[in-house]
């Protein structure tokens, strides 16, 4: 029997798979845990339906971040904190300190896990900083610390 699986089972198959399984299997498990559907003319047209819808969604998402990438690329972020000698802060600049300012003073809201900020930033001056909007897009923001009197 052909079904359509509805959620991811291990060993079988994966969420939108249309696999041929066992009648038996089918219809006293698959298909009373609804973790399945029967394959039929109906029910493939709407997961075909539903992957293009998918798809759409997808790539109206990819051109979000691709005009989100634009738009941080050309910012400056600017932070200030307070630095002993030879410019090293007391402290350091977090991804979360520049999220918030980002929200604060251009109103975009990018997720602090998003930063890919390998070390806490710990000196005075620009650093170029990794931004992941997207699996396909990685926008990268200046951050300009500079010393409070």
């Amino acid at each position: 029997m052909k079904v359509i699986f509805l959620k991811d089972v291990k060993g079988k198959g994966k969420k939108g798979e249309v696999k041929n399984v066992a009648d038996g299997y089918a219809q006293n498990f698959l298909i009373k845990q609804g973790l399945a559907i029967e394959a039929n003319q109906a029910s493939i047209s709407s997961l075909n339906a539903q992957k293009k819808k998918e798809e759409k969604v997808a790539a109206e998402e990819l051109e979000v971040a691709k005009q989100l990438k634009e738009t941080v690329e050309k910012i400056t972020v600017e932070l200030s904190a307070k630095a002993g000698e030879g410019g090293r802060l007391f402290g350091s600049i977090t991804s979360k300190q520049i999220a918030e300012e980002l929200q604060k003073k251009h109103s975009i809201k990018i997720d602090k896990r998003k930063i890919e900020l390998d070390d806490a930033i710990r000196t005075l001056g620009y650093t170029k900083v990794p931004v992941k909007l997207h699996t396909e897009v990685t926008a990268t923001l200046n951050v300009h610390v500079k010393e409070t009197n």
